[in-house]
């Protein structure tokens, strides 16, 4: 990976998989708003490794949801560096999914697939919750 900085507080990272992920602070630290900060991307990858979990386990029970998404609240460290300290996942299911392949499909990421997850664990404590809608 390669990050490259385009001036001021905006950089590109560009993947081992060909794209690009920008990044840009604040106006008051130098940058012009004009993409996600860094910590949001962490969150953000957080959200897509045990989203693509759930979702592959769930097809390969051949039960995946109408639709589906994740909230993500946390807290952050008072002092510098200002590390993520609770994470809380809610895993929203729309559409006929069985309570227990959910269940079973968070709970696999949560515990073995997802390395976000494992990482971040390391310094927060991340909790999750699952809610179902029709």
């Amino acid at each position: 990976m390669t990050l490259n900085w385009n001036k001021k507080m905006k950089f590109t990272a560009h993947t081992e998989s060909n794209h690009e992920v920008v990044m840009d602070s604040s106006p008051n630290v130098g940058g012009e708003d004009t993409a996600a900060r860094p910590m949001e991307v962490l969150l953000a990858a957080l959200g897509g490794c045990t989203a693509m979990d759930v979702i592959s386990i769930l097809e390969k029970m051949k039960t995946p949801p109408k639709d589906f998404k994740i909230e993500i609240d946390y807290t952050s460290a008072k002092e510098h560096p200002k590390i993520y300290t609770s994470i809380h996942l809610k895993y929203i299911f729309i559409g006929n999914v069985p309570k227990e392949n959910a269940e079973k499909a968070v709970n696999l990421s949560q515990t073995k697939y997802c390395s976000a997850s494992a990482m971040l664990r390391k310094s927060a404590e991340i909790t999750y919750e699952l809610v179902f809608e029709s």
